[in-house]
């Protein structure tokens, strides 16, 4: 399977459980769960997506993590700081924690696991 399309698998499949993991760090958020779980979920895709190229063009293991890291906290972060509109709260680390950790994971995969596209023919 070639990077990106181990990004985006896993990038989205993370980015549910991150959704999912606010009924454990803020239960009080449990009636908008869908809208979270799909927010999650599509940072996910795009952190995933990006970690998968990233992937294929630097083979270097510490550029990847860090890069997913920075990438999964920049796309966590407008939605950390939004207040809920039910309660009031910025739930700031119950979002960028998760997020981060997201980033991370799938910034090490991307980088261990997955093909690496096979160089073109040269013409002669």
């Amino acid at each position: 399977m070639n990077k990106p399309v181990l990004g985006l698998i896993l990038g989205g499949s993370l980015g549910i459980v991150d959704g999912l993991s606010a009924l454990v760090s803020a239960p009080e958020t449990a009636p908008n769960i869908f809208p979270i779980v799909l927010g999650s979920m599509t940072k996910g895709l795009v952190a995933g997506l990006t970690m998968g190229f990233v992937a294929r063009k630097v083979n270097n293991l510490t550029v990847g993590i860090v890069v997913g890291l920075v990438v999964g906290a920049l796309l966590a972060l407008p939605i950390a700081m939004m207040k809920d509109p039910n309660t009031g709260q910025v739930y700031f680390w119950e979002i960028m924690l998760p997020g981060s950790i997201v980033g991370v994971i799938v910034g090490f995969a991307t980088q261990r696991y997955g093909t690496r596209p096979a160089p073109a023919p040269t013409r002669s």
